[in-house]
């Protein structure tokens, strides 16, 4: 299992909009590209940094699948979420594999 994770710092002020926007609009694009079997939110509870820290990870079966998703979607679901979050977000992604 292929684990693709996005943190994202929010400021305080947008997370109620921000929560909304992922799960009826980014979420369900990302989930709508066939290449993720499941997804989680979570939020830090004892995050060093200001602001709110969530983090969605995103289950891919294998790589292959992953890297389909990044060639073909990643970058226009990225600027989407730019363009309506502008500067009130830090975000890093890390790829993880599950270890069994």
């Amino acid at each position: 299992m292929i684990v693709y994770n996005d943190t994202i710092i929010l400021d305080e002020a947008i997370q109620d909009e921000w929560l909304h926007y992922m799960k009826t609009i980014h979420i369900p694009a990302v989930m709508a590209t066939g290449l993720f079997s499941s997804y989680r939110i979570l939020t830090v509870i004892d995050s060093p940094n200001e602001g709110v820290t969530y983090c969605i990870q995103y289950h891919a079966e294998t790589i292959e699948h992953f890297q389909q998703y990044y060639m073909n979607h990643l970058h226009k679901l990225q600027a989407t979420h730019q363009a309506k979050f502008d500067e009130k977000f830090v975000i890093f992604n890390t790829l993880m594999e599950e270890v069994e």
